[in-house]
This record gives C-alpha cells, sequence and structure tokens, in this order.
C-alpha cells in the first residue's frame, strides 16, 4: 500500500485479506481474478513489478502462471506477509515506496498495480516513473476506481486515460463494476482495469 491517507497499513496487514478482494480466499473469487491477470499479463513467463503489492493475492497469481514476481510495499508488515504467501516461489518482495520503488536499474515486462495511483500526490510523475521500468513493448497493467457517492475518492478511467494518452502507445479498458464475482459482492462504484502497452 502506500503513505496516503494516516492509514497504518502494519495494522491493516492483521486483517486486510479478510476482504474477498484482497486475500482472495474464496475459490470463486481466486479464480475470476486469476483468469483477469492470464488475459492482462504476458502468455510467456514475464518479469512483473507489482507496486503497492499488498500481502502479495495478486503477486501470487501471476507467480503460478509462471512469471517472476517483484512486489514493492511501504508496509514491513504487508511484504512479510506477501513473503510467507509466496515462499519458495520466483518472487521477491521490497519494502518501499510504489512511487518511486526501490529497484534499481532493473526492467520489467509489466507494471501492475492496484488501488494505489489514485493516493499519490502526482499520479501522472508515477505513471511516467512506472512507464520508465519497462522494458520496450512493455505493459501497465492499473487496476482502479471510484469509491463512495458522497465524497467520492479515487480517479476516474477518463482522467486515468488522459494522462497515458501521452505515453503509451495502445491504452484499453476493461470495466470492472459489473462483475461482482471480484469483488465477492454486488458494488455500484466505478471499478475499472486500464492495460496500457508501451
Amino acid at each position: 500500500m502506500t503513505a496516503n491517507h494516516d492509514v497504518d497499513w502494519d495494522t491493516e496487514a492483521v486483517t486486510f485479506d479478510d476482504e474477498p478482494d484482497h486475500g482472495l480466499r474464496d475459490p470463486e473469487v481466486r479464480q475470476v481474478w486469476a483468469d483477469r491477470l492470464a488475459a492482462w499479463l504476458p502468455a510467456r513467463p514475464a518479469d512483473v513489478l507489482d507496486l503497492g503489492c499488498g500481502t502479495g493475492s495478486l503477486s501470487l497469481l501471476a507467480a503460478e502462471r509462471g512469471h517472476r514476481v517483484t512486489g514493492v510495499d511501504l508496509s514491513p508488515a504487508m511484504v512479510d506477509r506477501a513473503r510467507t504467501k509466496l515462499a519458495g516461489r520466483a518472487a521477491v518482495f521490497l519494502v518501499g515506496d510504489a512511487a518511486t520503488p526501490p529497484v534499481g536499474e532493473e526492467r520489467f515486462d509489466v507494471v501492475l498495480v492496484r488501488h494505489v495511483l489514485w493516493t499519490l500526490p502526482d499520479p501522472e510523475r508515477a505513471l511516467r516513473g512506472w512507464s520508465a521500468l519497462l522494458r520496450p513493448g512493455g505493459r501497465l497493467v492499473l487496476i482502479e476506481g471510484v469509491w463512495g457517492t458522497v465524497s467520492p475518492v479515487g480517479i476516474s478511467a477518463e482522467r486515468l486515460t488522459g494522462l497515458l494518452a501521452r505515453l503509451a502507445e495502445d491504452v484499453r479498458v476493461e470495466r470492472l463494476s459489473d462483475d461482482a464475482r471480484l469483488w465477492g459482492r454486488e458494488v455500484e462504484d466505478e471499478r475499472y482495469a486500464v492495460i496500457a502497452r508501451f
């Protein structure tokens, strides 16, 4: 997770996986996310950078498909849980800021980010930084949304695609709100994935 909104993510790590779309403990929810990731990630084994990886649920799905995963999260407790969850797999987890991940000169085929961009103070800068971490032909997979009706928070698909238009060669939006199986319940807010190819 990220350093915004004064949330103590180390404390949240204890119950984080209790949410159906966080822990992916329900077999149906897990399978639907696995199917989506299979469509968004390359078919061949690739290097995936999972930013704001939390407890590593999406990292695990990627690793199960043969991808090599590097996860980054600001919370040491989240990273500990991710390391435990992916023990014995081709995965490395680092404590660090998703906006400026501590990966040095390493480059990736995919940068995967779920529910992080909207929390960052400068989303456009983060997107530029993340795109610079991609190898030629790489892709950003961004899962975002706008939550709430009274005081909505998040980033709309329209705004995100506008930010990416100047950076990416091809940008595709996939609506996720209407598939209750992804969330373990019906949702009414805007949830989507953007796949941007470079």
